[in-house]
């Protein structure tokens, strides 16, 4: 239910961002206005002129666009903060392309339009010279009919480069939206299954740790990190796809009477919704109360709500107020509750039955249904993460029980000889191959029990490799088939595996020094990631203990 419902009011926030009021295409218009004037006098210098209009037009363009894929990228990865990629990409991608569409009508349109009232100027201003008193009649009449066959292979030329463009226009804001619904999902503790996985392991392995993973302390370290790659990897598209401009990019771009045209669409779109329903109002007040409780239950920097229920133990803990809120959505109704002390003032009819006057039986008051009901959660819920997330414990139990986990740590003690911040960059670069070929969460499910095992054998704090690793499965840019928000990209059939590739590999090396800046940086300083943890040595002595 709570994704329909953020479907609806929040796909469309990039109507109003300042990069979605979208310009038409680079330069049409302008390259029209160019073969004109030259097929009519084949003045150079009318040339150049149109030539300069033509290059600021498209530099004033390149702005718009490049706003307008920044708007995209933003409200997507908002939106993967909350809810999973896949349905933030599937629900994002239409808009884009929808977008794009209008985009191209509009610059199409507008290029034939003024290709016609070039022609017509042109045989008006030929028509002028022949009225004058010249002895070479024939010559101004093959003037008149020389130059169209000019014109028509310009315009013709013109249209394969303004298709060659949105092809390629096509294939960055399709990269852009899959790629920010991936990292936008790093943000928050519940974004993707990744980040559940490596809470559930630090809890289990780790069960006398003080609560060091909850959601305030992980959006305190990855939502800078997110922000960070997401701007980095706008300014990659950008020179990948539109040309990087800094001057133009991050200068002024002037608007234009045809800019509402892809932007009305967006508008179309949101004035369909209507007014918000009390449903939807109501799931959006009970989804803000469990942002605000997850955030203020330990905020760190002062005692939060639960500090006084938790004094002898965790008893409330994130998943408390998951549940709690779940709840609530099967006990609130849909609709909104009608006054039932108002009864209906109507008279009784009376009816004869069998010789007897009965009143006749009032119309029962049915309730409205919950927001949230059995039916829907057993059709939608992922119980796979459930069955994962439980086969992850298993798999850890089973190489602590075997010993597989103390063999790999002593095996990997020669790590204790290399700097932690190499061991880190070393570690999230095999992690971030291993992802290409397999999912995110199969990737963490494995390697986190090693990683554990590894840190405490080398006497490293486990969140300096586990957290870091954990973010780089994430970062699964280059192939189809290593996140379904690149196979949804990929399945609108402009993007080729190549394409994906190059654009991805470099992503992927941006994401990696990115989070290994942030490991070293303000993540040192959240977790204490300089001392070696006294509840690990606690944990290990439990473990032994027979």
């Amino acid at each position: 239910m709570l994704p329909e419902f953020w479907s609806c009011p929040l796909s469309v926030l990039s109507a109003e961002l300042p990069g979605a009021e979208s310009d038409e295409l680079i330069g049409a218009a302008a390259t029209n206005h160019e073969a004109r004037e030259q097929s009519v006098n084949g003045s150079s210098e009318t040339v150049g002129v149109a030539t300069q209009k033509r290059r600021g037009y498209e530099q004033n363009l390149v702005y718009r666009i490049t706003m307008l894929m920044l708007g995209f990228m933003s409200v997507t990865a908002f939106l993967s903060m909350w809810i999973s990629n896949t349905a933030t990409t599937a629900m994002m991608l239409p808009i884009a392309q929808a977008v794009l569409k209008q985009l191209s009508k509009s610059e199409t349109e507008k290029a034939d339009r003024e290709l016609r009232e070039g022609r017509d100027n042109q045989a008006f201003e030929m028509a002028e010279v022949t009225n004058t008193k010249n002895p070479l009649e024939n010559v101004n009449q093959y003037e008149i009919s020389g130059p169209e066959p000019t014109m028509d292979s310009l315009a013709e030329r013109m249209r394969k480069e303004r298709e060659q463009r949105y092809l390629w226009l096509n294939k960055g804001m399709s990269l852009s939206v899959c790629y920010s619904a991936s990292i936008g999902g790093t943000a928050t503790l519940t974004g993707t299954t990744p980040n559940l996985i490596l809470k559930g392991q630090m809890d289990h392995l780790f069960p006398e740790n003080p609560n060091v993973i909850n959601f305030a302390t992980w959006f305190g370290f990855s939502c800078p990190n997110m922000v960070l790659m997401l701007l980095l990897s706008w300014l990659w598209l950008q020179f990948m796809y539109l040309g990087l401009n800094f001057k133009k990019t991050f200068g002024c771009g002037s608007k234009n009477k045809s800019d509402q045209e892809a932007y009305d669409v967006i508008r179309q779109e949101f004035k369909k919704l209507g007014r918000m329903k009390f449903a939807e109002a109501a799931v959006l007040t009970i989804f803000v109360v469990l942002v605000v409780l997850w955030f203020s239950r330990e905020p760190g920097f002062i005692p939060g709500w639960a500090s006084p229920l938790n004094e002898y133990g965790q008893f409330v803990t994130d998943g408390t107020v998951a549940i709690l809120i779940s709840t609530l959505l099967f006990l609130i109704p849909s609709q909104m509750p009608k006054c039932f002390c108002c009864i209906n003032k109507q008279e009784q009819e009376e009816t004869v039955e069998e010789g007897n006057l009965v009143p006749e039986r009032q119309k029962k008051v049915k309730a409205p249904p919950a927001l949230l009901e059995w039916k829907v959660v057993h059709e939608r819920m992922p119980w796979n993460i459930v069955l994962l997330l439980g086969g992850g414990y298993a798999l850890a139990t089973g190489a602590e029980v075997s010993g597989l986990s103390d063999w790999l740590g002593e095996s990997l003690a020669p790590l204790q000889n290399i700097p932690p911040f190499s061991i880190s960059l070393l570690l999230c670069l095999l992690v971030g191959m291993f992802t290409e070929c397999s999912s995110n969460t199969a990737t963490t499910t494995l390697f986190l029990p090693i990683l554990a095992s590894m840190a405490k054998t080398i006497h490293l704090h486990p969140l300096y490799v586990m957290l870091p690793c954990t973010i780089s499965a994430s970062m699964a840019f280059m192939l189809p088939v290593a996140t379904p928000p690149n196979a949804i990209a990929f399945s609108y059939g402009t993007l080729k595996v190549l394409d994906m590739a190059k654009a991805g590999f470099m992503l992927n090396l941006i994401g990696i020094l990115c989070i290994n800046l942030a490991i070293n940086t303000w993540g040192t300083v959240m977790f204490d990631l300089n001392t070696f943890p006294s509840w690990i040595n606690i944990t290990t002595n439990a473990t032994a203990t027979p």
